[in-house]
């Protein structure tokens, strides 16, 4: 596993504007019925990876227009929460993803919520780029920090290890601190939940 520096690691110098897939319409990205971006590209190389062919930045297909009208299109049905970004790692896919969550934003307004998958945790990306925060700020959730094998717990919410977070970006940039996703819980807590009913 890979650990940069502050700012070693830009979009503009690794990003082909690649995408591996994209998936309309999906349930297991977040909350609610989702569609899902799959950039290509990532340089932390977690042990245990799984979509380790998605780490080249060649992988997959150009990211073009056509695509882009797509996701809008689809984000258009009622019963679409919103647009997930993963990968790969979409803060360096700036080219492709600050793009689209602006016309997301100026097409849906805060209607429709954005989530992100990141390899990098919510302090490092404070530290980051102007383009890697741009697309930070426009965020809803964020799933932070690098997949951990010796920490992964298939209980899990949204999450492959138990260092990650499910964290509310507008919260935390607010109070200048990690504030968790208020809907946060693991498998285990909701059992317990669902046996007191």
């Amino acid at each position: 596993m890979r650990n940069p520096q502050p700012k070693e690691w830009l979009s503009s110098d690794y990003s082909q504007c690649y995408y591996a897939d994209y998936k309309p319409f999906n349930f297991v990205d977040g909350e609610g019925v989702r569609c899902s971006l799959y950039v290509s590209g990532c340089l932390f190389a977690c042990e245990g990876c799984y979509n380790k062919a998605v780490q080249s930045f060649r992988y997959g297909q150009p990211y073009t227009a056509e695509v882009e009208v797509q996701i809008l299109s689809d984000l258009e049905q009622t019963y679409c929460q919103g647009l997930t970004l993963l990968g790969g790692e979409p803060f360096l896919n700036t080219d492709i993803c600050l793009p689209l969550v602006k016309k997301v934003r100026e097409q849906f307004g805060t209607s429709k919520d954005i989530w992100a998958w990141s390899g990098y945790t919510f302090e490092e990306l404070m530290k980051e780029s102007d383009d890697k925060l741009a697309l930070l700020s426009e965020i809803d959730v964020l799933v932070d920090g690098r997949f951990e094998l010796s920490k992964k717990d298939l209980k899990l919410q949204f999450r492959g290890s138990s260092n990650q977070r499910i964290i509310d970006v507008p919260k935390s940039l607010a109070q200048k601190q990690v504030v968790i996703w208020e809907k946060c819980f693991d498998a285990n807590e909701n059992y317990e939940q669902i046996k007191r009913v």
